[in-house]
């Protein structure tokens, strides 16, 4: 089309000429060759094999440590050196991380999958100038649809005959709600796909009514079909702790590389043999490498994972399970997430009294309060207001039902919300139905003529204004009395400015003989009054969102219902302030340049009407001003932006299978308060990781200083050029023994108070900060002086004396080092409080691990059969007051360290 005109804003005629076809359809000839032009109705996608996803696992800098560190040990098992034990647990790491990277990948593939199946396999055209029912992926722009309906849209469509439609567009816009349809064209030139009346789009649904479309767009054109290739091509961000853990990688390798090349200097420049020099560096690399830190990420990522399961959450990629712990925006759709999605009738006028009332959702139990005196009231003995919700209840098609104590509606949510409102005085009974009139958008009302003791009645509920076009009078207290159109209105829009969706009653009494209804008919009626209804907050989410501004979060609400509702409840919701006013709409959005964008979201906390590239535009200025950005969504619309945001968060009840691929998180019931439940949990992960990171690293540390100490002074003092203070087998065992019993249990500590009230901690920030290098130097350095120290006093005695053995030094070098791990652990608890603040009884699993830890490590020490695996002999009893010296060095160096950090934070308050 010329000028960037939208087919909607095309008259029905102008359509048909701009696809150069008529409303009688294509003849066979005609789509041929238009399938030859414009190819299949279908989405294209191109699944990876398996085999290039299996090797993408590998694509890591802390694999390729681990692959070169295997490559090392692996050499020196060939040239004679005990190390088989350390190339294989090295590699069973990496493969096992490999596996679970696989199993995690292919979430896009998947999304798209998804979206294919939407696309319904056959339809009915006019082809020939019959009807026919062909394969939907055949159909071409020009081709002829009939619908009627429950039929599934196959193509995006121009309506040029429409009769009493809607359509339930819920999986494209989120908006549940069936939108009315027409044919006539909109003049407004950026309408989102919620406001384009005259259009029909591929994969949503005909609620009611009969139509036929013109298609004007198939496959990659449709909207289905651009939403796809955004999926496609947006790209999944890498999230904070994988941007983290990477350049920590990056960190630890040129560290543990650095001091390789340094010993091996060291040896070349006092003489050592190169190849000597270089096998001892090797040795000190290993030893210096956290092979099981990547296992401990994935464990302290699952078991968060698992605790968000039972606070409705669940996570699809284990990275997002720490992501929520640093999001500094949650951008949340309104309806079913922010609001309850049960359409509830807040506000009555009836009579020249207006009415309050109470109870939320479709619960039938709420009080009627007085607008006037501010009492509750019985609305029995209120005539009009009993009146008003007759009307209601039987001019309508839903019914409201219980099932396993919760109560939903069948049929249209504004029909229940009126079902319920009479339920609450007391309204269940029916009576009988002899004709209606259904609800067209054309005429905006629906009328139901009933049989009511010896004559009949009729009902009529639609807008205010077509409804006071057919009353002469209204009913009053007093009885009928002329009508007040002006005062109606004005207490209508009264209501519309508070965001309530408003509809008017009116009634007529008929002769028992009329028992069918003609538009003719519906005239000079009785007005009985207002009912003002809205999609109410959660209570949960109203706490939530108050919760997520003591944590430093901001909440966004991102809908396709119109501003003035959404402003509305996003006030109610305290996502805005009473003074605030700032929104935006998709017509807005569509002619602001990214440019603009940025410099209004942050500041920004509402956006309305919003078209589906939209909230992917939202989500990536949001992240330009260095955002964390959690993005919520339902809809196939909302599938790119899921995938842009640092975490997509899909709801797993009313959700389509295309959001919930495209997402990493999964909200079990659709609820805001359950997100912000997460980010707690989310903050504790973190907080449980740095922790571990914190404890983990000293073992490599102290253990390579250790190494490459023995190393230096071997030239000067003979007995560390006989051994080494421990054996490869013996600093294996630690590191995975630690791994599994000391540190893992540091995983179950409990959450620290207060993780909601600070704010999110900086995403920039990286894990080998001053903090790290401070700690883990500083328990390095403390363990393999306490290593070194044990190990040179107890090997010259070995030297000096036939009966010892320095076997029994080492052992004793071996046991000092637990202990220090041991001292350490009962500190690392907490990353800045001192071990004096908590109950040493509060983490009984780390108790479990220390027990463990002692028990095993006297058995190596003490048990024959494992003194020949673990090269470890028992050595004399009066040593152990000396070997022991590493519990409190453990404990008291980092509490020392943490004291100073504490006072010194003092002073600069």
């Amino acid at each position: 089309m010329a000028n960037g005109t939208k087919w909607y804003q095309l008259s029905v005629e102008e359509a048909f000429q701009g696809l150069g076809a008529g409303d009688a359809g294509l003849t066979s000839g005609e789509a041929k060759a238009r399938l030859e032009r414009y190819g299949y109705n279908e989405l294209k996608f191109k699944k990876p094999s398996v085999i290039m996803r299996f090797l993408r696992q590998f694509h890591s800098p802390l694999v390729y440590i681990l692959m070169a560190a295997a490559a090392m040990t692996g050499v020196l098992t060939l040239r004679g050196e005990d190390m088989l034990p350390d190339t294989g647990v090295i590699l069973g790491v990496v493969i096992l991380n490999a596996i679970l990277g696989f199993v995690q990948e292919g979430k896009t593939e998947a999304a798209l999958e998804a979206l294919s199946k939407m696309i319904v396999p056959e339809c009915t055209v006019l082809r020939d100038g019959e009807q026919k029912v062909i394969p939907t992926r055949e159909l071409v722009p020009g081709d002829v649809v009939v619908l009627s309906g429950g039929d599934r849209i196959p193509a995006d469509l121009r309506f040029f005959f429409t009769k009493g439609v809607a359509a339930d567009e819920a999986a494209l816009t989120g908006e549940s709600v069936p939108v009315e349809k027409d044919t006539e064209p909109i003049a407004r030139p950026d309408l989102s796909p919620g406001d384009q009346r005259c259009i029909a789009f591929g994969g949503t649904f005909l609620a009611r009514g009969a139509a036929r479309g013109v298609v004007v767009a198939t496959g990659e054109g449709t909207e289905f079909g651009k939403i796809a290739m955004m999926v496609k091509q947006t790209r999944k961000v890498e999230t904070p702790l994988q941007r983290k853990i990477a350049a920590f990688t990056k960190t630890l390798m040129i560290l543990i590389l650095s001091l390789g090349a340094i010993n091996f200097g060291v040896g070349y420049f006092f003489g050592f043999d190169p190849v000597y020099s270089f096998l001892a560096s090797v040795a000190l690399i290993v030893a210096a490498i956290p092979e099981m830190l990547p296992m401990i990420v994935t464990a302290i990522l699952a078991m968060a994972a698992a605790a968000m399961v039972k606070r409705n959450a669940l996570i699809r990629r284990l990275p997002a399970a720490e992501t929520l712990g640093c999001a500094t925006v949650i951008c949340s759709d309104k309806t079913g997430t922010l609001t309850r999605d049960e359409m509830t009738v807040l506000r009555i006028y009836a009579g020249g009294k207006s009415y309050e009332v109470k109870g939320v959702g479709y619960e039938p139990r709420g009080e009627f309060i007085s607008g006037n005196e501010g009492k509750v009231i019985d609305p029995a003995s209120e005539p009009v207001l009993v009146e008003t919700l007759k009307a209601g209840y039987f001019c309508n098609d839903t019914t409201l039902t219980q099932e396993e104590g919760r109560y939903h509606v069948i049929g249209d949510p504004t029909e229940g919300a009126l079902v319920v409102s009479a339920a609450k005085a007391g309204i269940i009974e029916k009576l009988p139905r002899l004709d209606e009139v259904p609800f067209e958008s054309e005429k905006m009302y629906m009328a139901t003529l009933h049989e009511d003791q010896g004559q009949n009645i009729f009902y009529v509920k639609g807008s205010p204004e077509r409804v006071l076009e057919m009353c002469q009078d209204q009913l009053t207290d007093r009885g009928v009395a002329p009508l007040k159109r002006e005062e109606i209105l004005s207490r209508g829009e009264e209501m519309a400015r508070g965001a309530l969706r408003v509809l008017g009653m009116a009634y007529k009494m008929v002769p028992k003989e009329e028992a069918s209804l003609g538009v003719v008919d519906i005239r000079g009626l009785t007005f009985l009054g207002l009912q003002g209804m809205i999609d109410p907050p959660r209570e949960e989410a109203i706490e939530a969102v108050s919760k997520c501004k003591s944590a430093g979060i901001r909440s966004v609400m991102i809908t396709g219902d119109h501003v003035l509702t959404a402003t509305a409840v996003a006030r109610q919701l305290g996502i805005v302030g009473d003074g605030q006013d700032d929104a935006l709409t998709g017509e807005e959005l569509f002619r602001m340049s990214d440019e603009e964008l940025y410099e209004v979201v942050g500041r920004v906390s509402v956006y309305a009407r919003v078209a589906p590239e939209h909230k992917l535009r939202i989500a990536r200025q949001l992240q330009k001003r260095g955002e964390i950005v959690a993005m919520t969504g339902d809809g196939v619309n909302d599938a790119p932006a899921l995938k842009a945001a640092d975490i997509g968060i899909a709801m797993g009840i009313t959700g389509t299978e295309v959001s919930k691929e495209a997402s990493s998180m999964i909200l079990t019931d659709d609820n805001f308060a359950s997100i912000v439940g997460a980010v707690e949990e989310g903050r504790h992960a973190w907080n449980n990781l740095e922790k571990a990171i914190l404890y983990t690293l000293p073992t490599n540390g102290g253990q390579a200083l250790l190494v490459m100490g023995a190393i230096l002074v071997a030239p000067f003092v003979a007995l560390f050029a006989m051994r080494l203070p421990l054996e490869p087998i013996q600093i294996l065992w630690i590191n995975l023994f630690d791994s599994v019993f000391l540190t893992m249990p540091l995983m179950m500590e409990p959450k620290e108070k207060g993780l909601l009230d600070a704010s999110p901690r900086d995403p920039k920030e990286k894990i080998a900060n001053s903090l790290f290098f401070e700690r883990v130097g500083l328990v390095s350095v403390a363990m393999a002086v306490t290593g070194f120290l044990i190990y040179w006093n107890f090997g010259h005695l070995a030297l000096a004396t036939d009966n010892i053995l320095l076997t029994e030094a080492q052992t004793a070098t071996l046991m000092a080092v637990v202990f220090v791990h041991v001292g350490y652990i009962m500190t690392a608890r907490s990353t800045f409080e001192s071990a004096f603040t908590f109950s040493p009884f509060s983490n009984k699993w780390i108790l479990g691990g220390v027990a463990i830890t002692i028990i095993t490590d006297l058995a190596i020490v003490y048990v024959p059969a494992l003194n020949s695996v673990f090269r470890t002999a028992p050595f004399p009893v009066e040593w152990w007051p000396f070997v022991a010296i590493g519990l409190p060095v453990g404990f008291f160096v980092p509490e020392l360290e943490k004291l100073v950090r504490r006072q010194l934070k003092k002073r600069k308050a």
